[in-house]
């Protein structure tokens, strides 16, 4: 699939101005463009708020040689080590900093890989800079927050409107240059559903873009694929897919999916498995009245479901 066909890609802002971002966030990043510097950074915040976006939005506009390394892809501290070494031990051909994006540096190792990184950045000091992406700051070491400026993509509650209607009009623009019907209401309700996560809403767009209309058929739509497809994870153990369908989907109350999970044993799970299933959920149900964290309790009910029922 050519990378210009999706729409997170091909609609990327390639500047800092045009990211959509709290006032005072912008402007630490706008300040890094205007004095043609940056320190070494560690973006923290949910997933789809642009951390990426302004990382790679920094490397253009600062016109900088810049290497993408996936932490939740390339771990292997042998290959980054290569990797970095060959980015990094070089000189700039145009003259202009070598940077490292490290995105979803919180599935990087923290005993080992991690660790690593810190030697890293203090050898190649000199010419090279590293911007760290995670979605949970309290996964990166401590040595690795003391090296770096950290920026932290948290909303203010009196933000989120301005933050939601500028989503809201850059979607209406991205639906119309592509020819789009859509109906208005059922975007305000994508937004608010999904929000802050600006990635998924325009992924779930364009997956129901292909009919060229958006209508209200999309959001009874949206839930039952949205199951589906967690169901399919516990079915395959997929593990970490399954952990991060939590992280994108742990807004939502976590008795709805529970319920949902539950509706949906008879048609999706062996007969056997089903008695099993059930005490799960109620204990997970129950428990999810009291725990602090609830990402971590429904990732835990679900390893459960993986690891003692069979689903079809």
């Amino acid at each position: 699939m050519k990378e210009d066909f999706l729409w997170v890609e091909k609609y990327r802002p390639r500047s800092i101005d045009e990211c959509i971002l709290p006032t005072d966030t912008k402007k630490i990043f706008q300040d890094f463009v205007n004095n043609k510097e940056i320190p070494n950074l560690l973006l923290c915040g949910t997933a789809g708020v642009g951390k990426t976006t302004v990382a790679k939005a920094l490397c253009n506009e600062l016109d900088a040689d810049y290497v993408m390394i996936n932490g939740s892809e390339e771990r292997n501290i042998d290959t980054l080590r290569v990797k970095i070494k060959q980015f990094a031990s070089t000189v700039s051909l145009g003259g202009g900093p070598k940077i490292v994006i490290l995105d979803e540096a919180d599935y990087l190792n923290p005993q080992s890989t991690q660790p690593a990184m810190r030697g890293f950045i203090e050898e190649y000091s000199k010419n090279c800079r590293f911007i760290f992406t995670c979605n949970y700051k309290n996964r990166i070491i401590e040595p690795l927050h003391s090296r770096c400026s950290v920026v932290d993509f948290t909303i203010e509650s009196s933000q989120k409107p301005s933050i939601a209607g500028g989503i809201f009009e850059r979607i209406l623009y991205i639906l119309k240059t592509e020819n789009i019907e859509y109906n208005e209401q059922v975007v305000v309700q994508l937004v608010q559903k999904f929000f802050p996560d600006f990635r998924r809403v325009l992924n779930e767009l364009q997956k129901y873009s292909a009919s060229g209309k958006i209508d209200s058929g999309v959001l009874a739509n949206l839930d039952d694929e949205s199951l589906s497809e967690v169901l399919s994870f516990i079915r395959d153990k997929e593990f970490s897919k399954m952990r991060k369908w939590v992280a994108l989907n742990i807004h939502n109350d976590p008795q709805a999916i529970y319920r949902k999970i539950y509706d949906a044993l008879f048609t999706r799970m062996e007969n056997s498995s089903i008695p099993q299933a059930i005490i799960i959920l109620s204990d997970y149900t129950y428990k999810s009245a009291f725990v602090a964290d609830q990402e971590v309790n429904m990732v835990a009910c679900m390893t459960e479901l993986m690891m003692e029922c069979k689903l079809n």
